[in-house]
């Protein structure tokens, strides 16, 4: 009996990590006038113990950059996420295979990810696929960026709107209590902050 072997059925994702937010997330490192210049610094490497949950919900060696088959309509670059990874494997050398999840869509306010959006839609879509060979899900990266620093409504209600995404996401995928780190950067637009 011949045996068809590829080398991701050698191991199931144990690690997996979800990434949404908006375009900071999405990656936007090395776009310039909307083309990318394809330079992917040390930190953001590929290897092979790394895979990516692409769009078509096959793990693949994850390259940058990670979410260019989420939305043709925007020019995707480097975002942090291959940085994180690798890091974790630097830091945690045996924690094996290590599972990116990329969901984030570039402009979105965290309005749009509400319980029944399309993008928590296909949140949660791609994050039972990504379960499916086996695995865990070890966290939730999200990088939002300045789309609800633009009204002040929408900054006043981030922080409330944020926590109800992740209390629900955390519930349906039967998450532990996650360790929330935030950070922030303004590239342009007049922060409300």
């Amino acid at each position: 009996m011949a045996m068809l072997w590829t080398p991701f059925q050698s191991y199931a994702c144990k690690n997996i990590f979800l990434l949404d937010g908006q375009s900071n997330m999405f990656g936007r490192r090395g776009v310039i006038n909307n083309n990318w210049t394809r330079y992917i610094p040390p930190k953001y490497r590929s290897q092979s113990s790394i895979l990516r949950l692409n769009v078509a919900l096959t793990w693949k060696v994850a390259c940058e950059p990670l979410h260019r088959d989420m939305d043709k309509n925007k020019t995707c670059g480097v975002g942090p996420s291959m940085s994180f990874a690798n890091y974790v494997l630097e830091k945690a050398f045996n924690i094996g295979v290590i599972g990116l999840v990329p969901c984030a869509f570039g402009g979105s306010l965290i309005a749009d990810w509400r319980q029944g959006s399309p993008l928590y839609d296909r949140h949660l879509k791609r994050s039972k696929a990504a379960l499916e060979d086996g695995g865990e899900i070890r966290g939730l990266l999200w990088y939002q960026g300045e789309s609800d620093t633009k009204k002040q409504e929408d900054a006043e209600l981030y922080k409330k709107r944020v926590e109800v995404f992740f209390n629900v996401v955390s519930t349906y995928l039967s998450l532990p209590e996650p360790s929330n780190y935030s950070g922030g950067i303004d590239i342009g637009h007049r922060s409300i902050f």
